[in-house]
């Protein structure tokens, strides 16, 4: 359908418009906030490990399956991403909780804990909320570190494919809801089934 080729095409030019935008735009001077880690408090300007630019993904922590989902997206391109840039996942969850889910999940990613403090409430809040997925990419110039651009995901965003190819089919966000798993018990188990947990 015309209408349709020439929309997605407008969208395409809008999206090239936009990172042109990105790279005229000035550096925002952040402080150096401290996170937890597994191995004890780090700085936002250790977690570039010497590289000039530092992709942070926000994530609002485990009790969401719509940040699971973008962060299972992501882990797939994970190399691709480390290849330009040091990447990690930030949420207020407890490393070790960070952890657990990571593992779980199979995630490659660095993570680092904000806690619901300074970080999120100066960096990640949005739309009136305090803790929104998203992302933002800092550049370290010297001992300072600047925010050189930051977005917010939801749900029909370009951060996760998922989105574009349920609109093929005529749906949307509010037709389907991504689950931390898509298995479902059977009405029988051969081992008897105890101690599932679904």
């Amino acid at each position: 359908m015309p209408a349709i080729e020439d929309l997605e095409r407008e969208i395409a030019e809008k999206y090239q418009e936009l990172a042109r935008l990105r790279q005229m735009a000035d550096p925002e001077p952040v402080p150096d906030y401290t996170f937890e880690t597994l191995t004890g408090p780090v700085s936002l300007s250790a977690l570039f490990a010497g590289r000039d630019q530092l992709l942070v993904i926000h994530n609002m922590g485990q009790a969401c399956r719509y940040c699971t989902l973008w962060a299972d997206g992501i882990n797939g391109i994970l190399a691709h991403l480390e290849d330009a840039m040091a990447v990690v996942l930030v949420s207020k969850d407890a490393p070790d909780v960070q952890a657990r889910m990571a593992r779980d999940r199979g995630w490659g990613m660095r993570l680092a804990s904000h806690g619901g403090g300074a970080y999120m409430a100066e960096q990640v809040n949005a739309h009136g909320m305090e803790n929104f997925p998203g992302a933002a990419l800092y550049e370290r110039r010297g001992d300072a570190v600047l925010r050189r651009a930051r977005t917010f995901f939801g749900p029909g965003d370009p951060y996760s494919p998922l989105w574009h190819f349920l609109a093929l089919t005529g749906r949307d966000h509010t037709d389907w809801t991504p689950q931390f798993t898509y298995w479902s018990r059977p009405e029988a188990l051969e081992d008897g089934g105890e101690n599932v947990r679904d």
